[in-house]
C-alpha cells in the first residue's frame, strides 16, 4: 500500500469533515470522521485514483452500491468489504453536480446581455443550467421584501430562491438555443442518470433532491444538444451550430475547478472567442479577471467577459452585487 496515498486520504477527509461537511450533513462529516481514524478504511479509499477520489463523489458511490446509511463499525465494515466494487466504480464516475440553483447566481449577468440568446455550459452534466428562462426565481433582500420572477406561462415546478444584496438587473433570459459539453454527459431521461444525479446530493440537504428531480423533469421534456467531449477542444464546432441571429453566450459555472491549471486558460480563451463568457469561479483560479476580485469569505466571483460583477454563494443561495471595482470585501 502506498502510504504518501493513504496520508493523502487521511488529510482530505479530516478537511472535508472540518471545513466541509460540518452543519450540512451529520451522515457525511461522520463517514469521513471515520475515514480519518481508521487505517482499514482509508487504506480502501487509497486504492482509488486520486482524481477520483473527492469525499462527495466517493460517499456518493457508497450510497449506490447500498452502503448502510449510518455510521461507526458496521459501515466501516462494510466500506472493506465492498473495496474492489467501491474502488472500480469511484474509477469510472465523476463528480457532476448539477444545481440548478447556481442559475440564481448567472442571471444577474445573463441580465446584462442583449437577447435573444444561443446559450452553451461547459461541464453541463445533464443540463440542468441551461433551462434559466424555465424557472421561477425568488430573491429576498435584507428588509424581506421578494422579488419574483416567473416564465411568461406561469410559475415553474423549480422555483430557485436566494438572499441578494444591491440592486442588479433581474430578467428572465430569452433562450433560443442550448446546448453543452461535457465528458460524460448525462441524459435527464435516462433513469440511472438520474439516480446518480439525485444521489450526489448530500444526505441531510432537504428540498435539493426535489429541486434537481423537477429540474430533470423540465430537461427531459426539452433536452438540450449535448456533446461529448473537451470544452477548449469541442466548443468551436458547438458554436458554429448556434442561431446567427442570437446572442451566442458560454457559461462554465463552477467548472474551471476541476479543469488542470494548466488547461484552464484554453477553456477561458475559447469562451471568450466564441461570444460573451459568464462564469462562477473562486477568485485565485484563474487571472482572466479584468482586475483582481475582491470577494466575501467563501463566495465566488460572478464574471461577465471577466468583469467581476459580484459576489455570489457558490451554489447560488445568495447574491451580493457589486458591479466593477466598487465592490469590497466586508
Amino acid at each position: 500500500m502506498d502510504q504518501d496515498a493513504v496520508t493523502a486520504v487521511v488529510d482530505r477527509y479530516g478537511r472535508f469533515a472540518r471545513d466541509e461537511a460540518r452543519g450540512r450533513s451529520r451522515v457525511y462529516q461522520d463517514w469521513a470522521r471515520r475515514v480519518e481514524i481508521d487505517p482499514d478504511v482509508a487504506e480502501v479509499l487509497a486504492r482509488i485514483p486520486d482524481t477520483h477520489r473527492q469525499p462527495p463523489l466517493v460517499f456518493a458511490v457508497m450510497r449506490l452500491l447500498g452502503a448502510p446509511m449510518e455510521t461507526g463499525d458496521r459501515w466501516a465494515a462494510w466500506v472493506v468489504a465492498h473495496a474492489d466494487a467501491i474502488v472500480d466504480e469511484c474509477t469510472r464516475r465523476t463528480l457532476q453536480t448539477n444545481e440548478p440553483l447556481r442559475c440564481a447566481a448567472l442571471l444577474p449577468a445573463l441580465s446584462l446581455i442583449e437577447r435573444p440568446i444561443a446559450l452553451i455550459e461547459i461541464g453541463a452534466s445533464a443540463g440542468l443550467c441551461l433551462y434559466l428562462d424555465r424557472y421561477s426565481y425568488r430573491f429576498r433582500a435584507a428588509d424581506g421584501a421578494v422579488q419574483s420572477l416567473d416564465p411568461s406561462d406561469g410559475p415553474s415546478p423549480v422555483v430557485l430562491e436566494s438572499e441578494i444584496e444591491g440592486d442588479p438587473p433581474l430578467r428572465l433570459p430569452e433562450v433560443v438555443w442550448r446546448a453543452g459539453i461535457d465528458l460524460e454527459p448525462l441524459d435527464a431521461r435516462d433513469a440511472r442518470d438520474r439516480a446518480w444525479l439525485t444521489g450526489l446530493v448530500w444526505p441531510g440537504e432537504d428540498g435539493r433532491r426535489e429541486r434537481i428531480t423537477a429540474a430533470l423533469d423540465i430537461a427531459a421534456g426539452d433536452p438540450p444538444l449535448l456533446v461529448e467531449g473537451d470544452g477548449a477542444a469541442a466548443l468551436p464546432a458547438l458554436a458554429a451550430l448556434a442561431p446567427r441571429d442570437a446572442t451566442l453566450v458560454v457559461t462554465t459555472p463552477g467548472v474551471l475547478a476541476h479543469v488542470p491549471r494548466r488547461h484552464r486558460g484554453d477553456v477561458i480563451a475559447a469562451a471568450r472567442a466564441a461570444g460573451r463568457w459568464v462564469t462562477l469561479d473562486a477568485g485565485g483560479l484563474h487571472d482572466a479577471w479584468n482586475e483582481t476580485p475582491h470577494l466575501r469569505p467563501g463566495g465566488f466571483a460572478l464574471a461577465l467577459d471577466g468583469e467581476v460583477l459580484a459576489s455570489v454563494d457558490p451554489l447560488g443561495a445568495w447574491v451580493a452585487w457589486h458591479p466593477g471595482s466598487a465592490f469590497r470585501a466586508q
